[in-house]
């Protein structure tokens, strides 16, 4: 019996906005004009270096920034530091949009809620099982959730540079069960990947997988949650 759920944070219950849409902000703050093919090309090599905080995965990261990407999720420093310097391998139109880049990342505005993730932590909440969130992550994404009117349907976040560890370590899975006073084996993990989350499984918790895609890709993956609560099946 699931008494407790524990969610993922990027590509589970927000996604941030595609990498064009993201460059394109910061070049219109910054008043550059770049030519739409200089934007496109440059969009293109920040997702090849997997440069967004959140967005696809890099295609391949740099031999030299190989151990600063390792520990990017242990402490912001080391978060800024590596998709900053992954931004910069990617040639922006202009050296100190690198920075403004990962500034953007942050900002409320550019994370947008899977179609179903408001009314499943409503219903959650109804039925007074608590919601964990536990993410690898460098930065307090919290304001993200408020900004959206999501937070109060959270009980409490495990993020990995505030706890010093990470997904798939079990001790941060076993920390958010702590909190919500659930044994992991009436806890349900909810995420989208298949190495980082299913580390919750060693505890005995069970996992439920989405898929990272884009939100208007996306619109009802999270209501599975429900249909578990309601004996369906559904996990892996």
């Amino acid at each position: 019996m699931v008494k407790g759920v524990m969610f993922d944070f990027s590509g589970t219950l927000f996604r941030i906005e595609s990498s064009a849409r993201w460059l394109r902000a910061v070049v219109a703050d910054a008043g550059l004009t770049v030519p739409e093919g200089e934007l496109d090309a440059c969009a293109g090599r920040l997702e090849e270096f997997g440069a967004q905080p959140g967005g696809v995965p890099p295609r391949r990261v740099p031999t030299h920034l190989e151990d600063l990407w390792r520990g990017r999720d242990l402490t912001a420093e080391g978060h800024r530091a590596a998709f900053t310097a992954l931004a910069q391998e990617a040639g922006p139109p202009s050296a100190d949009l690198a920075a403004a880049l990962y500034d953007r990342s942050q900002v409320p505005e550019a994370w947008q809620p899977y179609p179903d993730t408001e009314a499943t932590l409503r219903a959650l909440h109804r039925r007074g099982i608590p919601v964990a969130v536990v993410s690898n992550i460098g930065w307090d994404m919290r304001p993200v959730f408020r900004d959206h009117g999501v937070d109060d349907l959270v009980d409490a976040y495990f993020l990995s540079f505030e706890c010093k560890v990470e997904k798939p370590d079990p001790r941060i899975f076993q920390m958010a069960c702590d909190k919500l006073g659930v044994a992991p084996a009436h806890t349900l993990m909810v995420g989208d990947d298949r190495v980082t989350d299913i580390g919750a499984a060693a505890l005995g918790c069970r996992v439920h997988l989405v898929d990272p895609l884009p939100v208007d890709e996306r619109p009802s993956a999270l209501t599975g949650v429900l249909q578990l609560l309601e004996g369906q099946p559904g996990l892996i």
